[in-house]
């Protein structure tokens, strides 16, 4: 009865231990073939203008902030607005006044699967601040930005600037070199940066204009004005690539010859395996019979130790 006892936990031991080799082989298997689907299309957006801003009144009491921005679209989105207006409490008695006019400003954002982009273009523009009704901070021909994000390839930013500049009433040169410095003595200093772009792996954005601001009016209870101005700006975030398929597995070759002596459908399948070397499963399935014989092994080595 004793003998009976010992003897049947080593058997559930043998079977458990090549019970759970044999399962370890799927698992493996099914584990290193999986992939997670990515959901992430991308993402674009585009802006004709941003500001910035803090406009100071006279006695520099009350700091009221400007920020407002056209066209100002995310994908899929487009505008075509050429006209924008603020009013600001405590300024000009709080009446309205013009922060961007041009003859064309458009901007659009699109994605797809494959590619996102975001694109602006600003003709024939001028932009005003607080107190400076009728002195433009800046004034542009043409300016055009443009990022575009494709899955799987590099991203590509870039802007333009078409014919000329004028700022705070001065037409002046623009190089990419380096940021352009504009004094004008008892106005104040514009410092213009040309054509930023920045790219990494997936991502693009394009500004054909970023201003830094700093003026005192001294008009319409405005004291001083300071921050930025963004002209022409597009960004864009790749979509995921998609997920490589694994490659089928190569067919038997059609031209092969046949063999030279009929055999049976289950021996042709034994020849088969032995000459491709066995299946995905075969190292698995040999692993079990080795635990199951080393188990069983032991079972017996211990039930005749128990029977001496």
């Amino acid at each position: 009865m004793n003998s009976t006892n010992h003897r049947m936990p080593a058997r559930r031991f043998a079977v458990t231990a090549a019970a759970t080799v044999l399962a370890a082989g799927p698992a493996a298997l099914a584990g290193a073939g999986s992939a997670h689907a990515s959901d992430d299309h991308g993402r674009a957006s585009a802006v004709v203008l941003r500001t910035g801003l803090d406009v100071s009144l006279l006695r520099k009491t009350v700091n009221v902030p400007l920020d407002v921005s056209l066209n100002e679209v995310q994908a899929p989105q487009s505008a075509e607005k050429t006209a924008l207006t603020a009013r600001l409490d405590g300024v000009d008695h709080g009446r309205p006044f013009s922060v961007l006019r041009a003859e064309a400003a458009t901007a659009e954002a699109t994605v797809s699967a494959e590619k996102a982009e975001g694109s602006t273009r600003l003709a024939h523009a001028a932009v005003h601040v607080p107190g400076l009704r009728l002195l433009s901070l800046i004034e542009v021909e043409e300016v055009t930005s443009k990022a575009t994000c494709e899955a799987g390839k590099k991203p590509v930013a870039t802007a333009n600037l078409l014919g000329s500049v004028t700022v705070l009433g001065k037409k002046v040169t623009l190089t990419t070199g380096g940021p352009t410095h504009v004094k004008v003595p008892g106005v104040g200093e514009v410092r213009l940066d040309l054509s930023r772009t920045e790219t990494t792996s997936r991502t693009a954005a394009a500004s054909a204009l970023e201003l830094n601001v700093s003026v005192n009016p001294l008009k319409l209870n405005v004291a001083e004005v300071e921050g930025t101005v963004t002209l022409a700006k597009a960004t864009c975030e790749a979509p995921a690539a998609p997920a490589r398929e694994a490659a089928p597995a190569a067919s038997p070759s059609a031209s092969a010859e046949p063999s030279a002596e009929p055999s049976a459908q289950g021996a042709r399948e034994e020849g088969g395996l032995a000459e491709t070397g066995g299946s995905s499963m075969t190292p698995y399935l040999a692993g079990g019979a080795v635990a199951l014989l080393a188990a069983g092994g032991g079972a017996v080595a211990l039930s005749r130790r128990r029977r001496s």
